[in-house]
């Protein structure tokens, strides 16, 4: 004849296991998302021509798939990206290696406003790094907000984040985002 074999009570083993998950549930961190702000352009109509640009208005900035950074084909270390950058925006209308400056009258702004006609042609491999494509971004970004807090104060004598909302569009005006951003390609440099 075969022993028997107490059974276990099972009933308060679901319970415990919900209480479980509540506790590692309230207990535990989510990750959170981090992203870039940026405004995509609108879409190109079909019969648009592609627009000419003066290569003097243009700094390119390349990242490779080892996370090389090269400014205008020099290669350039991201802690110095902001200030080349800014330095590249600033209009400069005596220095015939730097972007073409226009005058232009903004709303808001008393008096016309010196622009750069700039643009910052960001182009990366496709082995980029996602933290260096974000770190190049960062900077690239860094660069446009101390030109809008210069302009800021000097047009408002106010920083930029203490402005209205009519002075924080006349100041957007004036130092417009201009980045433009490549399908990444493999970089060979």
């Amino acid at each position: 004849m075969a022993k028997k074999v107490p059974e276990i009570n099972s009933s308060s083993q679901a319970d415990i296991a919900f209480l479980l998950l509540c506790f590692f549930l309230m207990t535990t961190s989510m990750d959170v998302d981090y992203g870039i702000t940026r405004r995509l352009p609108p879409p190109v109509e079909q019969n648009v021509e592609d627009i000419k640009v003066k290569e003097r208005n243009v700094m390119n900035v390349l990242v490779n798939k080892s996370d090389r950074l090269l400014v205008n084909g020099r290669p350039t270390d991201i802690t110095f990206l902001m200030e080349e950058a800014k330095r590249f925006m600033t209009p400069n209308p005596n220095d015939p290696t730097s972007p073409e400056v226009e005058m232009k009258t903004i709303e808001g702004i008393n008096g016309q406003v010196m622009m750069s006609k700039g643009v910052i042609s960001l182009q990366n491999d496709r082995g980029t790094s996602y933290a260096m494509y974000i770190s190049v971004q960062n900077e690239l970004a860094r660069a446009f907000n101390l030109l809008k807090e210069e302009q800021a104060w000097k047009h408002f004598h106010k920083h930029y984040d203490q402005l209205t909302e009519d002075q924080t569009k006349a100041i957007n005006d004036a130092v417009p985002v201009r980045v433009s951003e490549a399908e990444p390609v493999e970089i060979v440099k």
